[in-house]
């Protein structure tokens, strides 16, 4: 369970700080609330009702810096998720980017980067709402390796590129 102080992503809200409990008054129940605070989002303020199962479970513990290392060391070898039809890839997408499984946003930050790149050498650029999904992803994940890890969000990306470039390097030498 989780406690007052504790780091917690909160759905597509991304990394939130649990800073305490508080009782509504609704219709006459009432109702406790665990409160959120957006660690990228000083101005807002989150009340997520501790009896609600549908909406605890979009809350959930941040990766501890050892899982982030494994994560970003497999991405080489992720396989990516690329979807020919557009409307078959914009939901399959949008249900990554809402489920916020780790490793299913690196395949998709993958692809789309790989994608981004063939396009872009080709003097074309990626399909818009492939790009806000990239996006999305890209804070999500960056947001929370930031904020475990105690960078800025601005140098997640430096961080990625040293981890796995010397693995690149060694397999490339076999």
């Amino acid at each position: 369970m989780f406690h007052i102080g504790d780091m917690v992503l909160y759905g597509t809200d991304g990394v939130c700080t649990i800073t305490g409990i508080d009782e509504k008054d609704m219709e006459g129940d009432l109702i406790e609330y665990w409160i959120l605070k957006p660690v990228y989002d000083e101005k807002s303020t989150l009340f997520v009702p501790r009896n609600n199962k549908t909406v605890l479970s979009k809350m959930r513990s941040v990766m501890s810096s050892e899982e982030i290392y494994e994560l970003v060391h497999g991405i080489p070898q992720e396989d990516t998720i690329w979807i020919d039809d557009e409307n078959e890839r914009k939901q399959v997408y949008q249900n990554i980017i809402r489920e916020g499984d780790r490793k299913k946003l690196v395949q998709l930050i993958k692809t789309l980067w790989l994608r981004k790149r063939s396009r872009q050498s080709a003097g074309r650029k990626l399909h818009q709402c492939d790009e806000v999904f990239l996006k999305q992803a890209e804070k999500l994940l960056h947001d929370e390796f930031a904020a475990v890890l105690h960078i800025s969000p601005d140098e997640v990306a430096e961080f990625i590129t040293q981890q796995i470039v010397p693995s690149i390097k060694k397999t490339d030498r076999i």
